[in-house]
């Protein structure tokens, strides 16, 4: 018996639906129910969020998609200034009609120019008589722009007195959305996280035509088996099943073991796996390097110039900035006139390191230090002198834009700021290289 059910729409078109969106039938059927009838007034204004991959945008689309409702879908990172994003809206829905498609320059200024358009399209379509929703994807990015582009979206059936929803998605809550003045509240929908069981489902779902569907279903289970703890990513874990398939089917290929040898095909699989995981979301290597490598039983370590921490680009005084932070970190304070200082004087050949300073500093992580303390450090690691001016103050805070570097308390501080360094060992070695 079909969980998608509604008098408005073809039985046809809902179990196609629901074959296409799995595990998401209760969210698709609460939809269907806020949007009603094609004719009827539904919600002015939707907010649907969630975490990254949990099936937000695709469900939209395939809905909108499959039962043929006019509809137009925004990215909100594309379209970054309000001008662009309402002339993208006005462009795609002069496609929104059943006739050819007919694409004519738009240009829209100010809200008021877009309610005007926004009505004149929605005649010259012939859509008055059904829904038109509006669909922004990464909508945080509204309050970026100007302060009445969100309050009007959430009202535009009210603006523009005509059959229009709007649905935003977000991964963040709505509480983070709401305007200081108050604005309309919209019909909050979440999308939780999907379980593992979720993701075996759906993930078995892509299995190749040679293989049955029982052994790809058991490939699944072994992978997120292994990448669950670490990795909640659709995407990533898809990807990552596509990448490693050919690799636990090699016994089977050989003839030395069976599609039921599920412990054979465990082995010979195991250890490739546990090397993979060094790839999770970075992308330190190509599918076709990787791939490479399973070829050849190689080690993604044998892979140069590849690692996400030798392939950082940063300006000249920032690699000196960021070696200079490292110092101060690690080394403790009382050490700094012995390593940097080139007339230091003589040294008493003394244990004088304190019982804490015994144990190793990468063991007890960075230390906080003074800005002061960074530039002093600067200024002898660097070959030529360097004066204190605006842009090497930039290049910290760019530093701690990319979290490579950490402000540690208030920026109000009498004494000034403190920071900690953030990267390792190995980070500093390619910069320093």
């Amino acid at each position: 018996m079909p969980n998608l059910e509604h008098p408005a729409y073809p039985a046809a078109d809902l179990l196609r639906l629901e074959s296409l969106v799995p595990c998401r039938e209760s969210q698709v059927s609460m939809l269907l129910s806020i949007f009603g009838e094609r004719q009827h007034f539904s919600f002015p204004s939707i907010f649907i969020y969630g975490h990254t991959s949990s099936g937000k945008t695709y469900v939209m689309q395939t809905l909108l998609t499959t039962l043929q409702l006019p509809h137009v879908f925004v990215n909100c990172v594309e379209c970054f200034t309000s001008r662009l994003l309402l002339e993208e809206i006005l462009i795609q829905l002069q496609n929104c009609s059943s006739g050819p498609e007919q694409t004519s320059p738009v240009h829209c200024d100010t809200l008021n120019d877009f309610v005007r358009l926004f009505k004149q399209a929605v005649v010259s379509q012939e859509l008055q008589d059904q829904t038109i929703y509006i669909v922004l994807d990464r909508a945080e990015q509204l309050r970026e722009m100007e302060a009445n582009i969100l309050p009007a979206f959430l009202r535009l059936q009210e603006l523009t007195d005509r059959n229009v929803t709007v649905v935003l998605l977000s991964e963040i809550v709505w509480e983070l959305f709401r305007p200081n003045v108050g604005c309309f509240e919209p019909f909050t929908m979440y999308f939780p996280d999907y379980s593992i069981g979720h993701l075996q489902k759906i993930l078995s779902q892509n299995h190749p035509p040679e293989y049955s569907p029982d052994f790809y279903a058991a490939y699944i289970n072994i992978l997120l088996g292994v990448f669950y703890m670490v990795c909640r990513d659709l995407k990533e874990l898809r990807h990552l099943a596509a990448l490693n398939f050919a690799k636990y089917c090699e016994p089977v290929v050989r003839g030395e073991a069976n599609e039921r040898d599920t412990r054979k095909l465990w082995k010979n699989i195991e250890p490739h796996l546990k090397k993979a995981m060094q790839t999770v979301y970075l992308r330190e290597i190509s599918s076709s390097q990787w791939e490479r490598l399973q070829h050849d039983s190689g080690e993604p370590g044998q892979l140069k110039g590849l690692s996400a921490h030798t392939h950082v680009e940063l300006p000249y005084y920032s690699k000196f900035l960021l070696i200079a932070a490292y110092l101060a970190s690690y080394n403790p304070v009382r050490t700094d006139k012995r390593f940097f200082l080139k007339h230091h004087g003589k040294i008493r050949k003394t244990n004088f390191m304190k019982k804490h300073e015994k144990t190793s500093n990468h063991l007890l992580g960075p230390k906080p230090f003074p800005l002061d303390r960074l530039l002093a450090i600067l200024y002898s690691i660097v070959d030529n002198r360097v004066a204190p001016t605006a842009n090497i103050f930039s290049q910290i805070t760019s530093l701690v834009t990319l979290q490579l570097l950490s402000l540690v308390g208030q920026n109000d501080q009498l004494d000034g700021p403190r920071y900690k360094c953030t990267v390792s060992l190995d980070f500093i070695r390619a910069i320093a290289r």
